[in-house]
């Protein structure tokens, strides 16, 4: 399952939830986007029968080891873009706005040559 750019901006919202708390839930990831409960429902469900995510009896989400890869990598891309913006004048807030655009359609090639460039590596 190719996964979309919201698809993508969840799993890092649960990766990032989970540097927070062990146990996430959808009402957790809802305050966290500023998203509606159903939205979010629908989603977790794509997730799930996508195999990015698990859902345990409590309702607690989990990242499986799919989920988590994309999840770091979105994350990592969101990091990186946003420090690169800041280094060269952009204020935080509009870096971080920005790189979280620029993180879902940005090249493998065009990404690891600016960690490379950033010293990221």
């Amino acid at each position: 399952m190719r996964l979309q750019e919201s698809g993508e901006m969840y799993l890092e919202t649960i990766y990032v939830l989970t540097q927070k708390s062990p146990y996430v839930r959808s009402i957790d990831v809802c305050e966290y986007m500023g998203y509606s409960k159903p939205s979010v429902s629908r989603a977790v469900g794509l997730l799930k029968n996508g195999g990015y995510i698990t859902v345990d009896s409590d309702g607690y989400l989990a990242l499986t080891e799919d989920g988590l890869f994309v999840a770091k990598k979105i994350y990592e891309r969101h990091t990186v873009l946003t420090k690169f913006l800041v280094s060269i004048g952009v204020d935080e807030d509009t870096a971080s706005e920005d790189a979280c655009r620029m993180e879902h359609c940005i090249s493998d090639v065009s990404f690891e040559a600016m960690k490379k460039y950033m010293k990221f590596e």
